[in-house]
Formats: structure tokens, C-alpha cells, sequence
């Protein structure tokens, strides 16, 4: 079957509402990538915002790609089918590392050549974000052209500003490097190494910035973040998604979110209303979107409006010391058969070294309510291989787990109805830019003994369900997060061997995998994603890093704009003068 076959097979299988479809002629034509399957990728906001932005510009028209289901299938654009090579711009929205690996696969089925440097100026320009390149983008800064880094809505209508045809290629991006604010282009910085320390720096080979300063938006009411298009065969079907918020103010030093998203931005109750109006003219489920969405200050009044207009609400995340009586209610309002509580880490030391900033009684109480009110299954969320974590800390996963099945237990006999509760073993990943990007990652011989553990322990309690994570995708996880530039040559490899890595490791042993994961960094060693500036002072997470070791908990981010405590919010004061 033709690929052309095939995306009119599925236009006429999958029923999508709100899709833009915009004449060519004379417009600056763009490519979206989501670098997944289309069922995963259609719901993600981020990339639906900037398939609205490029659209709502007159001078762009803007067209959907996602990842074909065979490799050696050439993407095509599902509103007009056309090829890659046929479109002025490429533009992934990447939200994960382990999408990473599409790229190169995406790039060579699309007959593009995967390094910037091998590319003349009659191919298209590739260009990518979404927080992922906020993270870390070297690991595949050799296949991009030009990174945005930041948020689409103060990045977008820049850089189109300056795409001018009458540059050459090399022009055109040196034009962006001096004038977008958050454009990165790699070819621009050359990587150095040493025999003993691995990376050393990232030098400027132009008059161009050292450190490039992610962009953001300081008043998210400015902005609608909705679901644009709703389709029928995605993972949120029939679903209107809205984004209450971005960050989180919270401080769990293992979450990346919290801390490049800060500060920490929740959206007024009648910018939400306005949203959920428009969501229930399409679909009544609405699915609330954030870091910190049980943290919406006006959370309970959001509840009571949706009940009232007749939308059934779910949520992407809630903690267990934000369960109000009203949030729950509109969960079982709403159908949720499946509650998922994240306590992260079993005993009450080791939440204190992640500075989860929830207790036990907390955790029981939200488990006991939620079954209480109707909701008859629970998901609980544990990390193992976290800093400083001993034998006994594994053993009070197991040990609060069966703490919350008696409380479980009582309230489901008590609604006459007695669900299940799956144990989610995960294990943790260090991240840049939060306080464990010096950490060391368990190896995975490490980790399944951990796992065995928690298996041990609890394969004998009724109703009880325990699943991990593949360890080994945590592990690429991981390298994808903390990689240099050299990874990009790992992926074109493990993209050769369709994603096989066990056999990308063995023909690739030069790769530093151990140095680069399984090894605590120093604080003063210079790390890939230095130049990236996302706000927050390294100094803040060295000292953060320093009260985790000791087991010190740390506040939630005061959101006060006088604040100078982690220093986004002096630095962006400083930035806007």
C-alpha cells in the first residue's frame, strides 16, 4: 500500500474536528512533527498550540506529521499528503527524549539528509522545541538546524519575522542566532572534549550568544492553550483538552518541570470557564492539563461551574494534600473508575530527600477518600534508585502499600464494592536543571533486585497488582537526557538498527554510556545544557542538591515576584529592562 493509500485510508477511518486547512500559494509552508504515533502525539497541547499559532499567521500555512508505522515509510502531511522535501520549514514539537531516536528515523524516510552540515539551501530548514530542548538538546544538535528554546507563544511570531528568502541558509540562521531571543543554532558552537573529564564547553565559533535564555510567558491568561483538534482515534478520544497551568510550585528536586517551568503560572477561574464553554460545544468531557493542577486556586468554584454547564472534568495530575471534597466529587461525578496517587518514594526520610512535601496520613486519608467517594481502583506511582535511598526505604514501599490497602479494604466494604490497586515501579531517571542532575542512576542489575523487593512483598496481597517500568527504556531515557553531542552519532546508529540498542551499544563501545549515567557529577564540572539558561540559579541547585544528601526539605516557591530565592524571578526582571 502506498503511503498516499494510506493517509487516505485514514482520513476516512478517523474522524477529526477541527483541522486547518490553509491555500499554499505565496505562504512560508510548514511542516509540524510530532515524532511519535499519531494516537499519542494528536492530544499533546504543546504541539497543538504551535499548529494553531503558525496557522493563526497569515504569511505561514502549517500541516501535521506524525510517525508513519513502518520506518521505511515516507511521512506525508495529513491535510494535503505532501512529502517533506516539499515544505519550506521542518518543525518537531519534541516533549520527550525518547522520541529522539524518530528524528533520525523520520529524516532518512523522508530522503533529508540527518546532518544540519549536509544540507544545501535547496532543503528545507529544520528547526525543533518543546520542553525537551529546553532540557537538553545536544543530543541530536547536530540533526537541527535551528532550536527554539522556550514557550511557542513568544517564540513563534519572531522567528517567522525573519525567515527571508533571500538568505542563504548559513545567512538566514546567523540572523536568528543575533536577533530571535531563544534561538540556538548548534552549528554556530563547537563541542570540546578532554581524554579524562569528557566534556569541557560549548564555544561560541561567532559573535553569537554564550548562553542562550529560554523565553517565556509571563501572563498565561494571554493565552487560550485548548485542544484545537479532537480526533477519534487518539489517546484522549472525544476529549477537549485545556492547560489550568505551567510549573509547579512544589520543589520535588527529581521533576524537571518544576523547575523550568517556574515560576510556577495558573490561569484565572474565567479564563478556565471561557475554555470549558467552548470544550462543551464539541465534546462534555474536559480533561484539566498541568504540572500543579490541584494547586488552581480556584479549583473548587472550576468544579462547581463544570457541574453546572454539565462537563465531566479528569485530571492530569492531583496531590494528596489538594483533595478537596469538591475535587473529588467531580471525579466520581465524571465516571473516574481509576485514581492514581503518586507518593514517590515509601518512607517519610526519603520524601523529605525528594521534598515530595506530602506525609503518610496525607497519602492514606486522599487513598480512603477517593475510595470513599465511588472510585473503586487506585494507582500508586514509586520511583526506586533515588539518592541515598537504603534496603529500608525499599521496604517501606512495601510496607505503605499494604498500609493503604487495609484503609482501602475498609472504605470499598463499605461501598459494597472492592476494586483493585496497581503498584507502579519506576525507576529514577536524573534530570538537568533540577537539583539530582549530578546524581548517579541505578544500574539495572541494581534496580531488578529493588523491584524483587517490592514484588516479594506484596505478590501475596489480594487485589494487589504490582508492574515496573522497562528498565532498560529508562536507562536510554536517561542518556538521552544527560547526553552530549556525541549520543547524536548513537542515535543514527541505534535509528540503522530499528531501535535495537542492545546491538547500537556493542557496535558504538566508545560511547561514554557509564560516565555520562551511572556516575555522581561533581557540581563544578561543566555539564552539555550549561548554555541553556532557564532562569534558575546553578548555585540554587547545588544547594538544594547539598540539603537532599542531608535529608532537608525545602518550601514551595513563594510565586512572589519579590522573591529572589532560586532567581527566575530577579532574572527576568532583569531581562525585560
Amino acid at each position: 500500500m502506498t503511503r498516499h493509500k494510506a493517509v487516505r485510508m485514514f482520513r476516512e477511518n478517523n474522524t477529526e474536528t477541527g483541522v486547518i486547512r490553509k491555500n499554499w500559494k505565496g505562504k512560508i509552508s510548514i511542516a509540524l512533527i510530532y515524532p511519535n504515533r499519531y494516537a499519542v502525539g494528536l492530544p499533546n497541547l504543546g504541539f497543538q498550540t504551535v499548529y494553531s499559532l503558525f496557522n493563526s499567521m497569515e504569511s505561514v500555512v502549517c500541516e501535521r506529521v506524525f510517525l508513519p508505522d513502518t520506518d521505511d515509510t515516507c511521512p506525508l502531511s495529513l491535510e494535503s499528503s505532501k512529502p517533506l522535501t516539499q515544505f519550506d520549514i521542518i518543525a518537531f514539537s519534541i516533549s520527550f527524549e525518547n522520541d529522539y531516536l524518530n528524528i533520525p528515523i523520520l529524516l532518512n524516510a523522508a530522503g533529508i539528509p540527518l546532518r544540519s552540515s549536509e544540507r544545501d539551501d535547496a532543503m528545507p530548514m529544520v528547526i525543533a522545541g518543546g520542553v525537551a530542548c529546553i532540557i537538553n538538546p545536544e543530543p541530536i544538535a547536530h540533526f537541527i538546524d535551528c532550536f527554539l528554546i522556550g514557550e511557542a507563544e513568544m517564540l513563534l511570531s519572531p522567528f517567522i519575522s525573519h525567515i527571508d528568502s533571500g538568505f542563504t541558509r548559513g545567512e538566514l540562521l546567523y540572523q536568528l542566532a543575533c536577533h530571535v531571543p531563544g534561538a540556538y543554532i548548534p552549528a554556530f558552537y563547537e563541542d570540546r572534549y578532554t581524554p579524562e573529564s569528557g566534556f569541557t564547553e560549548l564555544f561560541p565559533l561567532k559573535d553569537v550568544p554564550e548562553k542562550i535564555s529560554r523565553v517565556f510567558v509571563p501572563q498565561i491568561d494571554l493565552f487560550q492553550t485548548q485542544s484545537t483538534v479532537i480526533a477519534s482515534q487518539s489517546s484522549f478520544r472525544n476529549s477537549h483538552l485545556i492547560e489550568v497551568s505551567r510549573g509547579c510550585p512544589h520543589g520535588c528536586r527529581f521533576c524537571s518541570a518544576g523547575f523550568v517551568y517556574r515560576p510556577p503560572r495558573f490561569r484565572s477561574l474565567p479564563v478556565l470557564e471561557s475554555c470549558i464553554r467552548n470544550g462543551i460545544q464539541r465534546y462534555d468531557r474536559i480533561g484539566l492539563v498541568g504540572a500543579a493542577v490541584s494547586d488552581l486556586p480556584d479549583m473548587d468554584r472550576l468544579c462547581e461551574y463544570a457541574q453546572k454547564v454539565g462537563a465531566h472534568l479528569s485530571f492530569s495530575s492531583l496531590r494528596t494534600d489538594a483533595l478537596t471534597p469538591s475535587l473529588i466529587a467531580s471525579l466520581a461525578a465524571s465516571g473516574v473508575k481509576t485514581a492514581t496517587i503518586a507518593p514517590d518514594a515509601g518512607s517519610e526520610r526519603m520524601r523529605q530527600v525528594i521534598n515530595k512535601g506530602i506525609t503518610e496520613f496525607q497519602i492514606r486519608e486522599a487513598a480512603t477518600a477517593l475510595v470513599s467517594a465511588g472510585i473503586p481502583n487506585l494507582k500508586l506511582y514509586f520511583m526506586i534508585g533515588l539518592p541515598t535511598e537504603t534496603p529500608e526505604d525499599v521496604d517501606a514501599i512495601v510496607i505503605l502499600c499494604r498500609k493503604i490497602k487495609d484503609g482501602f479494604l475498609e472504605s470499598s466494604r463499605a461501598t459494597g464494592h472492592i476494586g483493585s490497586i496497581t503498584v507502579s515501579i519506576n525507576a529514577f531517571i536524573p534530570k538537568p536543571f533540577t537539583p539530582f542532575q549530578w546524581a548517579a542512576m541505578d544500574r539495572k542489575d541494581i534496580l531488578k533486585k529493588k523491584f524483587e523487593t517490592v514484588l516479594r512483598g506484596l505478590k501475596s496481597v489480594p487485589n494487589m497488582r504490582v508492574e515496573v517500568n522497562n528498565f532498560r527504556e529508562s536507562i536510554i531515557s536517561a542518556m538521552l537526557s544527560k547526553g552530549d553531542r556525541r549520543f547524536s552519532e548513537l542515535l543514527i546508529h541505534a535509528a540503522k538498527n530499528r531501535g535495537n540498542w542492545g546491538k547500537t551499544f556493542r557496535e558504538m563501545p566508545q560511547i561514554p554510556l557509564s560516565s555520562c549515567i551511572y556516575r555522581e557529577r561533581c557540581v563544578e564540572e561543566p555539564l552539555p545544557w550549561d548554555h541553556i539558561d532557564n532562569g534558575v540559579d546553578k548555585k540554587f541547585l547545588q544547594k538544594e542538591y547539598d540539603r537532599a544528601l542531608n535529608g532537608k526539605k525545602s518550601p514551595p516557591c513563594s510565586m512572589s515576584s519579590g522573591c529572589q530565592v532560586c532567581g527566575v524571578c530577579k532574572n527576568a526582571v532583569t531581562s525585560l529592562v
